[in-house]
């Protein structure tokens, strides 16, 4: 049965204000003392009161994160393990993760009720924008934060990304391999951080081989499979149809995917296809494997985040603030020579 902090300071023989005070890391309490009571505390199962502790060190034990309710963010699994990642390195912590939705044109309130509120110790940022009025308010706040992606100003605040635009560069580099130059290229909303530096890398990419990018081969394809779905039906009525196609988040491609199948259109035979983060395997697409440009990984991405709010939160300097790992391609059995 777990012990409290009277019960632990009395098997310690010390104060109850010493064995608090060493078992949140104040400078005052020795080592050797900290060491002893944290041993102790572990080998007791001592349990700390998370409300004392809060009203004690004036914090909130809590990070916060927002997420829109209309971005799909709740059915996407790469984004479930980026919070797994989270969530597990901030319990080690002992520290909630909070996450809060709101609808776009009231995220920024809900950060203002967060902070201002004293809900929260620090924020992730996600899904960053080219310009951001979240980190314009959390920078005027005072209030730490990581970022999970780039804005249009890549430094003064801490960030981790990963190289959208390189990424991008190698899924068509891979089709134009193999030969094709009638590439589709389905986007989310270019306001998106992420969505710009693809859409610039799939650009630059064409323009390095010299092949030019056909305005209606390039299709607004959302964040959702329905939205998905839609644009790469779009995208097949486009006169000469594209030979292969590219989708800029899993969401959207999932929904491409599904309406080549539906449409009986043989994947890597008649259409290649690349899917940037790469289908989910709970899509039930038995047998298939889609090429993709993969981000590993989303836990390790989720761990890393919490380490360096963490770090911001009890005050730290970031020995690196800005992060940006290198996204590798995935070979799959989507991508053949054009068709004919």
């Amino acid at each position: 049965m777990p012990i409290d902090l009277k019960q632990l300071s009395a098997r310690l023989g010390l104060s109850a204000t010493t064995v608090s005070r060493a078992l949140n890391g104040y400078d005052d309490v020795s080592a050797k003392t900290r060491e002893r009571v944290e041993r102790m505390a572990r080998e007791l199962g001592y349990q700390p009161n998370r409300t004392a502790r809060r009203l004690a060190r004036g914090q909130a034990d809590a990070v916060g994160l927002v997420y829109p309710l209309d971005a799909g963010d709740l059915g996407d699994p790469r984004f479930l393990e980026v919070i797994e990642g989270l969530s597990d390195r901030l319990e080690a912590a002992q520290m909630d993760l909070l996450l809060a939705s709101a609808r776009e044109h009231s995220e920024l309130r809900t950060y203002e009720r967060l902070v201002s509120g004293g809900r929260v110790d620090g924020v992730i940022v996600a899904r960053t924008r080219v310009q951001d009025p979240r980190i314009d308010y959390l920078l005027q706040a005072g209030m730490p934060f990581v970022a999970y992606g780039r804005t249009a100003r890549s430094d003064g605040f801490a960030w981790f990304d990963f190289d959208n635009e390189a990424g991008m560069v190698l899924a068509v580099q891979q089709l134009l391999a193999a030969g094709h130059t009638r590439i589709g290229y389905l986007h989310a909303p270019l306001e998106l951080s992420f969505a710009l530096q693809r859409y610039s890398g799939f650009q630059r990419a064409m323009q390095m081989a010299g092949v030019p990018v056909d305005p209606a081969q390039v299709v607004a394809g959302g964040l959702s499979r329905r939205t998905g779905y839609a644009a790469a039906q779009a995208l097949l009525a486009v006169h000469p149809r594209p030979t292969a196609l590219i989708a800029d988040n899993n969401l959207c491609g999932v929904g491409a995917v599904r309406c080549l199948l539906d449409g009986g259109i043989a994947i890597g035979r008649e259409v290649s296809a690349i899917v940037y983060d790469g289908v989910p395997d709970d899509t039930l697409l038995v047998g298939r494997r889609i090429a993709a440009i993969g981000q590993p990984t989303a836990y390790g991405a989720g761990e890393t985040l919490a380490e360096m709010l963490l770090t911001l939160v009890q005050g730290g300097t970031l020995a690196e603030p800005r992060r940006l790992l290198q996204p590798v391609f995935e070979p799959g059995d989507s991508i053949g020579p054009p068709a004919g």
